[in-house]
């Protein structure tokens, strides 16, 4: 465990290890290592609405599985449509590099996240509202997305400095990130078990507007 901390404290200061170019096959594994721990714990956190007893600890189990396979599967959704651009900039030969910023920076983000689950813990201690708190986990991973774009802006930097035309790719990949991971939460639920209904992996209507869905839980928050 605390190996894995200290990866974590590494990944999230860039040090050296996470970005040395000749180290693929060592560095990528342990990324996605903490990618997937990170995420589990946070998942864990967040299915634990309604309690740590009974069936909800399925729903604990189920969420810690679907948060890392949340982040990868819109990563690698994403990332076709991230190829294409950036081979239309010109800088298809700054891939390879662009990539290892691109896990480096969804590890950090897991990290974040999991840095995070006190607060939805809190939250849940102070609140039984189930719409609530599905809007207080949509903000956690808002946060915990922007703090990976810091994060991959940094390691970014040296690929700006020979080319700036990296950093209008910044901005693409976050808007690519956003719009397609809002989707697949709403695909991969329920993370956040609803009272009176059973605990199960998926819930029909996985295909519905997310969108439509979430400016629904603001506007009903509002009006509180």
């Amino acid at each position: 465990m605390l190996t894995l901390l200290m990866r974590a404290d590494d990944i999230l200061r860039r040090q050296p290890w996470t970005t040395s170019a000749g180290r693929a096959r060592f560095v990528l594994p342990r990324l996605a290592i903490c990618l997937a721990v990170f995420g589990m714990l946070y998942g864990a956190a967040m299915g634990s609405f309604g309690g740590v007893y009974g069936d909800n600890l399925w729903q604990m189990a189920f969420a810690a599985v679907k948060v890392p396979l949340l982040l990868l599967a819109t990563f690698l959704i994403g990332l076709p449509s991230f190829f294409v651009v950036n081979t239309l900039f010109g800088l298809r030969r700054d891939f390879v590099v662009a990539l290892r910023a691109l896990v480096a920076a969804q590890a950090g983000m897991a990290i974040v996240l999991a840095s995070l689950a006190p607060f939805t813990l809190l939250w849940y201690a102070s609140s039984s509202d189930y719409e609530s708190a599905i809007l207080f986990n949509g903000i956690m991973f808002a946060i915990a997305s922007l703090a990976g774009q810091k994060l991959l802006r940094d390691y970014y930097r040296p690929l700006v400095l020979r080319n700036a035309r990296h950093r209008p790719m910044l901005w693409t990949w976050l808007t690519f990130y956003i719009f397609i991971g809002i989707q697949m939460g709403m695909v991969l639920r329920p993370f956040v078990g609803s009272p009176g209904l059973p605990v199960q992996f998926f819930r029909s209507g996985g295909w519905e507007n997310a969108y439509e869905v979430v400016a629904e839980l603001i506007y009903k928050a509002c009006q509180r």
